[in-house]
């Protein structure tokens, strides 16, 4: 029996997965078709998005950790601010990481304020970029008809004609 020639397959209206090439390429291919989907053009920009989207998120949680939050932790006590927290077990911790490595319960609204500072410089920031497309996507104001139409037969004219040259009607300018 050749590759291809299984009745089951070909009964269930699967022949073409006993055929090595079916998978392998081709026209009509598995390869070939995922090939034809991940080279479309939409498939790709949206790769390009998601890498450059991943690269401004850990930029906007270095700024967020290393620029905003030194200051906001001089004003609570000269400390690194993702690392205040709740202590829920009743045992005094220093840090957060020794109450983590003790497996401590902890409320952590330190780590949880800084993820709210990501967040919210993300999306002032694509706020502004889609803001910015919007405005260069704009539709243009239609441009002045260069004609008009006769009131009388409703013949096309030019926009500045006073005459009808159908009709011969003179018409308000």
């Amino acid at each position: 029996m050749a590759a291809g020639d299984d009745q089951i397959l070909r009964g269930l209206g699967m022949a073409h997965l006993a055929n090595p090439k079916a998978l392998l390429g081709g026209k009509g291919g598995m390869l070939g078709e995922f090939r034809s989907f991940a080279l479309r053009g939409n498939m790709i920009d949206m790769a390009v998005g998601i890498i450059i989207g991943a690269a401004f998120g850990r930029v906007v949680s270095s700024f967020v950790s290393d620029i905003i939050m030194p200051p906001i932790g001089l004003f609570t006590g000269h400390s690194d601010f993702s690392n205040h927290f709740i202590n829920l077990s009743g045992h005094a911790y220093a840090t957060l990481a020794e109450a983590k490595a003790a497996g401590a319960a902890t409320i952590n609204y330190g780590v949880f304020c800084n993820a709210l500072f990501d967040f919210l410089i993300v999306a002032m920031a694509v706020f502004l970029l889609i803001r910015q497309v919007n405005r260069l996507t704009m539709p243009r104001p239609e441009p002045a008809r260069a004609t008009k139409e006769c009131p009388y037969c409703f013949a096309t004219i030019p926009a500045p004609a006073t005459r009808c040259g159908h009709c011969t009607s003179t018409l308000k300018t």
